[in-house]
């Protein structure tokens, strides 16, 4: 008799084949299972201990055993580092077993914040050589840093005094220090350092605070932007290679002999290599927090604004620190172009006169003011970049 694909008179053959195709599934289990084998941990204990806080990866490496394991020796019982008991990973030695009575330990539990005894073993050795390990790795102390640092400022000068002392040198070429100290001080008697120093702090600011504006905004755009990069990154690899001194013709015939042309100079000397430096440190930015802030909904600009600058900034500060000290170096050269005040100009008036102690004492007085700007930078770094590790 026909019966239509959808007759439910088809339905009582269905469940019976379905039923026998079951019983033919456990019957297949029921024989592998029949004979059950043996697991490969058979014999060993159902627990593992765990190792404590202080336990570090660092002071596992010659630890013969946690917790419950204490004071046993190799082969004295079930010990896992011995030769009697089970071997790790594998399963019970054919024809031996756990020894019974191995320890005085066997059979207890872990007792909860039982330490190990140091010089048992390896482990107290371990700790203290990983402690020694750490304290090397972190450097000397602070008092002994500032220590080093003093010596490292007194030990050129007590060499210098004794080389003056001793009168290797003519006193023409290499002025005592004490020369240095009253030279010094003539000089801040008479207003003349603290005008000169003001001067050449001016032409220091405007020139590097220009070279700063001018290079940061090409440096974002050339560590975000691949078409920027290939704009720009020939030209400006092309002209940090110039020096900035040879360009002091051309800016006496373009600017003149005032202030503009000594700025200028120190724009040339800064702008490319910040530019550089400030492209690297955008670039360096993961770009899973960029795709993570694209995930959340954030637009090109919003990332540029609020993940990519401030992740790149304390770099960016940091940059600004090394190439200040350029511009700071350039001041000299700047203020060799008919210049009536300044640190270079002063070094230029004493080497006409041969007052070599003058020379030293501004000398000293760049190195110092150098360095103030050189912390200043530091501490605004730090200060910008709180999160960074």
């Amino acid at each position: 008799m026909e019966t239509a694909p959808g007759d439910d008179r088809l339905w009582p053959g269905r469940v019976r084949l379905a039923l026998l195709a079951t019983r033919k599934v456990e019957a297949l289990m029921s024989a592998r299972t029949a004979e059950p084998v043996a697991s490969p941990d058979a014999g060993r204990r159902d627990w593992e201990p765990l190792p404590r806080r202080s336990d570090r990866p660092g002071h596992l490496r010659g630890f013969r055993g946690f917790r419950g394991f204490r004071g046993r020796r190799p082969g004295s019982g079930s010990d896992p580092s011995g030769g009697n008991g089970p071997l790790e990973g594998k399963g019970p030695v054919e024809g031996k077993g756990p020894v019974e009575g191995g320890g005085p330990d066997e059979g207890k539990e872990p007792v909860e914040g039982e330490r190990p005894v140091a010089g048992r073993g390896r482990a107290g050795g371990q700790g203290r050589s990983d402690r020694q390990g750490r304290s090397d790795r972190q450097g000397p102390s602070v008092r002994a840093r500032w220590g080093l640092r003093v010596a490292s400022v007194l030990f050129p000068l007590a060499l210098w005094a004794a080389v003056c002392s001793a009168e290797l040198v003519d006193p023409t070429f290499l002025p005592s220090p004490l020369a240095v100290l009253e030279a010094f001080a003539e000089m801040l008697g008479t207003g003349q350092l603290l005008d000169d120093t003001l001067a050449s702090l001016g032409r220091v600011g405007a020139g590097f605070g220009l070279a700063v504006l001018i290079s940061v905004p090409l440096g974002v755009a050339m560590g975000t932007s691949a078409v920027a990069l290939a704009l720009l990154e020939p030209v400006v690899g092309l002209l940090r290679y110039m020096p900035a001194a040879a360009f002091i013709p051309l800016l006496i015939i373009w600017l003149g002999l005032g202030e503009p042309s000594k700025i200028a100079i120190l724009v040339l000397g800064v702008v490319f290599f910040n530019t550089l430096m400030v492209a690297d440190a955008v670039r360096r930015v993961p770009g899973e927090l960029g795709q993570a802030a694209a995930t959340l909904g954030a637009r090109r600009g919003e990332i540029l604004r609020k993940v990519t600058w401030p992740y790149a900034l304390p770099a960016v500060v940091d940059a600004a620190r090394i190439n200040a000290a350029a511009a700071w170096n350039f001041v000299v050269v700047a203020e060799l172009i008919a210049a009536e005040s300044g640190l270079g100009y002063r070094i230029v008036r004493a080497q006409r006169f041969l007052q070599t102690d003058k020379i030293f004492a501004v000398l000293i007085v760049i190195g110092v003011v150098g360095l103030l700007i050189d912390v200043a930078l530091r501490v605004l770094r730090d200060r910008l970049g709180r999160w960074v590790v």
